[in-house]
């Protein structure tokens, strides 16, 4: 579904403040695969995400996604195919419009949920229910007076309502209390299994990073150095991560926000 071949990405190349991002990293996910991204302070995780979404253009290499070369596609011309959830969840809705318009907006419809099909309507209502807030009662109310999980929880569903080819997950629980991130986790996972969405998401929780999906990848100075799934990984510990990454690295993981221990949502 997603290949990455060979690909790097310099910024300010041949000056004083020359930073190569991505340096010649390769990376396949098939479809319906879960990836999880650790990382380095600066390891270039946002920047993989913006060169796949088409913020930047790569400088070498090539990206594909479900067999389409779109590595000089403009972001436009990505953005139906790809879901994205930012860190900032005030980012991904339209605060003076109501819960179901911006569903209704999501779908294509031009923000009539009556538009909607019945059965596109239900199972709207029934993922909201899921989340225990209480908003599948509350499709009349403007998205502006919902808290931040609330709203990141309604972006989740905005970006799956039409399955995406791929969907990028930036750290989409980090601003969030652990409840309400663990709701949003819960959620994610439900819609990723259920839909066959390929997924990767950035995340600074050791324990999640091992816990969510199918596969961890670990990355430093523009580099996957650690890229592990199936039993190997179901055996890792959050510290045998640590461990592994200084290895392969050759220095210990430099990132102030990871975190080690925080409930994961049950599967």
């Amino acid at each position: 579904m997603l290949n990455l071949s060979h690909i790097s990405k310099t910024f300010n190349l041949g000056t004083i403040n020359e930073k190569s991002a991505l340096q010649d990293l390769s990376l396949n996910l098939s479809k319906g695969e879960f990836a999880t991204i650790i990382g380095s302070n600066g390891a270039g995780k946002s920047t993989l995400f913006n060169v796949i979404s088409g913020n930047f253009y790569v400088d070498s290499g090539s990206i594909e996604i479900a067999g389409r070369e779109v590595t000089l596609l403009p972001e436009h011309r990505r953005a139906k195919h790809i879901g994205r959830l930012f860190q900032d969840p005030l980012a991904g809705t339209a605060p003076n419009m109501t819960i179901e318009e911006n569903l209704a907006l999501a779908a294509g419809t031009g923000g009539w949920f009556s538009s909607l099909k019945r059965s596109d309507r239900e199972k709207l209502r029934a993922r909201l229910a899921l989340l225990g807030m209480g908003l599948e009662d509350r499709m009349k109310q403007p998205v502006g007076l919902l808290s931040g999980g609330q709203r990141q929880a309604l972006t989740l569903l905005m970006s799956t309502m039409a399955p995406p080819w791929l969907l990028l997950l930036d750290e989409h629980t980090a601003a969030l209390d652990p409840s309400t991130a663990e709701k949003v986790l819960t959620l994610t996972e439900q819609i990723t299994q259920e839909d066959h969405i390929t997924t990767l998401m950035i995340t600074h929780n050791l324990q999640n990073a091992l816990a969510l999906g199918t596969r961890t990848l670990m990355m430093d100075s523009g580099r996957i150095v650690l890229d592990v799934s199936g039993e190997e990984r179901q055996s890792l510990t959050p510290q045998d991560l640590l461990t592994r990454f200084q290895s392969q690295a050759g220095k210990p993981l430099d990132n102030d926000r990871v975190v080690f221990s925080q409930t994961p949502p049950s599967s």
